[in-house]
């Protein structure tokens, strides 16, 4: 399979379609929730929002955010979503529809960068280091990545066949004199067999 543009675009296209109401109650991100919560809100960039269930949260608590994926109907179902919450709400974000892959954030702009479970079609250090690169000194980066094998059975998850962030790859590409890691572990999925999470979370101090 390939992951590609066209791949996600026919998922999403077909999910909403499908499923409106499922997609609808999915709840934000709880590792997003449970590390960023305490954060003063700034300014904030979801890096692959999808249908912005994590983008509507931080507008929600006050982030000026931009949220950024490249499936025009995940965006089209997340912009009508904030409007229906409200203009504050939706006037809080800006949606760019862009490739990751490709997209370059503007240099130390953010307060905080999110990427939740992308997955990479190039080098995964790249990657982390081009998020990295949008973080402005005294922000934090917070990154979590899907592995594709549980460890506990050897089975395949929902993100075999994907490259995502792993906690090795994030911390090769941070530069240590930049950056303070406070998370950097796998930790399990609440549903037994569903595998485990890598949970990157680090702050810039210079």
């Amino acid at each position: 399979m390939t992951y590609d543009r066209a791949h996600w675009e026919r998922l999403w296209a077909k999910t909403l379609r499908e499923h409106p109401d499922k997609v609808a109650s999915r709840p934000p991100n709880a590792r997003l929730i449970a590390e960023v919560a305490s954060l003063r809100p700034g300014r904030v960039l979801d890096a692959g929002c999808g249908h912005g269930a994590e983008t509507l949260w931080l507008a929600a608590h006050g982030w000026a955010v931009t949220g950024v994926d490249f499936s025009a109907s995940a965006l089209a179902h997340a912009r009508s979503t904030a409007e229906a919450l409200g203009p504050e709400i939706a006037a809080r974000i800006t949606w760019v529809e862009a490739d990751l892959g490709a997209w370059t954030p503007p240099r130390e702009h953010f307060d905080l960068v999110v990427c939740l479970y992308v997955h990479v079609a190039g080098s995964v250090d790249e990657m982390v280091r081009r998020m990295a690169s949008a973080v402005a000194p005294g922000g934090a980066l917070f990154m979590v990545g899907h592995r594709p094998i549980d460890p506990a059975t050897g089975e395949p998850t929902a993100a075999a066949g994907q490259v995502q962030v792993s906690v090795e790859r994030a911390i090769a590409a941070l530069d240590r004199s930049a950056w303070e890691l406070v998370v950097a572990e796998e930790r399990p999925r609440a549903i037994a067999g569903t595998g485990v999470d890598a949970v990157i979370f680090a702050k810039r101090v210079t």
